[in-house]
C-alpha cells in the first residue's frame, strides 16, 4: 500500500476503553474510541484528516487554505489551528445552516452561532466569511468566489473540500484503523460528509468487523459519496478494493430534521453516556450516532462486542440554547 506523507498533528493512538455500565445494561461489550481526546484543537476525529491534507498542503507551496462548512464546524476549527502551526493562511466560508434544498431549512433545535467553536476560530484568526442561510450549492459558490478573490491579489491557494472529505483525508481513517488492537464484530461512527466511514470500511474490508455509519444528513447520495471516496482512495493506496454503494451500511433513522440541528434522540443519548459513563458527546454528530446504537442495542439488533467510534466534537455543546440542554440532563 503506498502511504501518502503525513505532519503529524495529534496525539494518538487516542484511547480505547471499555464502557461496563451499558455493557451491562444491553448485554454487549461495548467499547469507545475515544477520537475527542485527540489532544490537537480541543479534540475530534478533523485531526487525523489534517495530518495528511496539510502535508499536501505544505508541498503545494500554498500561500492560503480555503474551505467552508457551518458556523460551528468542527473542520474548520481545527484547520485553522493546523494552518497556525504551520504558518499558512487559514480562510472559510461558512453559514450559520447549510442546508440541502430538496429537504428545506431545518427548524428544529438550532445552536447558537455566536460562541464555542466560531469563538475559537477568531481566536485563531481564521478569515472568516459569513454568508446568508441558504442551500449547499450556495455556500459552495460562495466558497469558490472567496477563493479566486485571494487569487486575484496573487495568493496560490490550497481548496479543501467541506469536512477536510477527499481521498487523503479519508485516508485519516484508514490509518487509524490499524489503532484497534482487539477484535471487534461491529464500529458504530456518525458518517457525515463522509471520510471517517468511508477510511474505517475501505481498511476493514474483508475482515470480520463491520462499520454501521449513522447519518447526520438527510440525502441519500452520501453512498455515492462513499463509494466515490473509496474509489479515489484505491488511486491513492494503489489497491483495488472496488467498493461499491452496497457495500456500506448508512442509517439515516437518527438524522431528525437534517444536518446542523439536533434532536430529541441525540440529546437523550448525550444526557445517557454522560450519566452512565461519564463521556460526553456533541449534539450534531456523535450525539446523533450514539442515539444510534441505543436504538440498535434496544431493539437486541447489536451482538457480541461493539465500538463506538467518539468523532468528537464537543465544543458545540456549549452552543445549546437551554431547552436543549434541559432536555438532555432530564431524558
Amino acid at each position: 500500500m503506498n502511504e501518502p506523507k503525513r505532519i503529524p498533528l495529534i496525539c494518538s493512538p487516542t484511547p480505547c476503553h471499555r464502557l461496563n455500565r451499558l455493557s451491562d445494561r444491553w448485554g454487549i461489550d461495548l467499547w469507545i474510541k475515544r477520537d475527542d481526546l485527540t489532544g490537537f484543537a480541543l479534540g475530534g476525529n478533523k485531526g487525523r484528516k489534517l495530518e495528511y491534507l496539510m502535508a499536501d498542503v505544505v508541498a503545494s507551496g500554498a500561500d492560503i487554505v480555503v474551505s467552508c462548512g457551518s458556523t460551528q464546524s468542527n473542520f474548520v476549527r481545527q484547520l485553522g489551528a493546523a494552518c497556525s502551526i504551520l504558518g499558512v493562511r487559514c480562510a472559510a466560508c461558512v453559514m450559520d445552516l447549510p442546508y440541502e434544498e430538496a429537504f428545506g431549512k431545518p427548524n428544529h433545535i438550532r445552536l447558537h452561532e455566536d460562541g464555542a467553536n466560531f469563538l475559537a476560530d477568531r481566536i485563531l484568526g481564521i478569515e472568516m466569511n459569513k454568508v446568508p442561510d441558504g442551500p449547499w450549492g450556495s455556500l459552495f459558490e460562495s466558497t469558490e468566489e472567496l477563493a479566486k478573490r485571494y487569487e486575484m491579489e496573487g495568493l496560490k491557494v490550497y481548496r479543501i473540500p467541506i469536512g477536510g472529505s477527499s481521498p487523503l483525508g479519508a485516508y485519516g481513517f484508514v490509518a487509524a484503523a490499524r489503532e484497534i488492537d482487539q477484535p471487534f464484530d461491529l464500529i458504530v461512527t456518525a458518517s457525515s460528509s463522509g471520510s471517517t466511514h468511508a477510511g474505517l470500511a475501505y481498511a476493514l474490508t474483508g475482515t470480520p468487523t463491520k462499520v454501521i455509519g449513522i447519518s447526520c444528513d438527510p440525502e441519500l447520495d452520501l453512498y455515492d459519496t462513499l463509494a466515490e471516496l473509496c474509489a479515489g482512495l484505491d488511486v491513492l493506496t494503489g489497491e483495488s478494493k472496488n467498493l461499491t454503494k452496497t457495500d456500506f451500511d448508512l442509517r439515516f433513522d437518527w438524522v431528525g430534521e437534517g444536518y446542523g440541528v439536533t434532536n430529541t434522540k441525540a440529546l437523550k443519548a448525550i444526557g445517557l453516556l454522560a450519566r452512565e459513563e461519564g463521556v460526553f458527546l456533541d449534539p450534531i454528530y456523535s450525539g446523533k450516532a450514539f442515539a444510534g446504537l441505543v436504538g440498535l442495542a434496544e431493539t437486541g439488533q447489536l451482538k457480541g462486542s461493539v465500538l463506538f467510534w467518539h468523532t468528537g466534537g464537543v465544543p458545540t455543546l456549549f452552543a445549546l440554547p437551554s431547552e436543549a440542554v434541559n432536555k438532555a440532563s432530564s431524558s
